[in-house]
């Protein structure tokens, strides 16, 4: 668990969407809870037992998509109970609140049990995964629990978190947009750029691309990095539904041509992202300062 020099005992959490890789989870020690996956009637864990290549595999074989459902109240404090007892405060950082209740239900449960400091990430995904880095960050630098969660939560609009979608297919499944939408995007061949609304996690529309997706990707790639004259160097994040890696690397090459990151790190989205968009959907994700 993560003690530090300064003999804080903190323990850092996160909902499984932050999305981070192995070397990450290991460098921070962040503790996961997953988020539940409910597909024919059977509740998975998300990330555990069941994977995004399953929960499309069942959508074209018999046109279902699972539900996602929030951590409730009582799982939280489970979660968090034995850390309590032990004496440890507790960082934990939600899945944006516009996208589920889990931050209610995490706050509930904070109240209850004490010593547990809540953070809404206002964003999914690896957006969410740069709040829970930031958070490693400071617990090895010796802050407390307080001054942490206080700092991560002053943080969270300079989270920048966007996506290309290869099909609207998914969406239109998932209730997320019309049927016309969808087939006139597939047979225009739009590849939409979903923006992450950084105040709350909400999704929202930008721009859309036409033609093939290794061209709208790299065209993508420019425009985000344009966006912002103050990008942080620090970390930028890759992630993907599930994409052929000569897509990854074409991003990754685009990113290099432009600004030098000390790390870049490519990670898959979790069941509860992926199901939403669907495969062939990548993202960059990156702070400004």
């Amino acid at each position: 668990m993560s003690e530090t020099t300064n003999s804080h005992k903190i323990i850092l959490s996160a909902d499984s969407t932050c999305d981070l890789d192995q070397e990450l989870k290991e460098r921070y020690n962040v503790q996961y809870f997953p988020l539940h996956i409910i597909l024919n009637g059977k509740d998975y864990k998300d990330g555990i037992d069941i994977t995004p290549e399953e929960v499309y595999g069942e959508y074209y074989k018999n046109k279902v998509l699972p539900k996602t459902s929030a951590v409730n109240v009582s799982e939280y404090i489970d979660h968090f109970r034995p850390w309590v007892e032990d004496g440890y405060e507790i960082i934990h950082v939600n899945l944006g609140h516009a996208l589920s209740s889990s931050y209610q239900n995490c706050c509930i449960a904070a109240e209850e049990l004490g010593h547990v400091h809540v953070v809404d990430s206002c964003n999914l995904s690896t957006g969410t995964g740069l709040i829970v880095v930031a958070a490693g960050k400071m617990i090895q630098e010796g802050l407390d629990a307080e001054t942490i969660a206080e700092r991560l939560r002053s943080r969270t609009h300079k989270c920048h978190a966007s996506f290309v979608l290869d099909t609207l297919t998914f969406l239109h499944a998932g209730g997320r947009c019309s049927a016309v939408a969808a087939l006139g995007a597939n047979m225009l061949k739009l590849k939409p750029c979903i923006q992450v609304n950084n105040a709350d996690g909400s999704m929202g529309l930008g721009k859309k691309y036409r033609g093939a997706l290794d061209k709208a990707l790299i065209k993508y790639v420019k425009d985000e990095l344009s966006r912002y004259s103050d990008i942080n160097t620090d970390l930028l994040f890759i992630t993907h539904s599930g994409i052929p890696q000569e897509y990854i690397d074409q991003v990754r090459e685009t990113i290099d041509g432009i600004i030098q990151f000390k790390e870049i790190h490519i990670t898959k989205a979790s069941c509860t992202i992926s199901c939403h968009c669907g495969p062939n959907t990548l993202g960059i994700l990156f702070e400004t300062l």
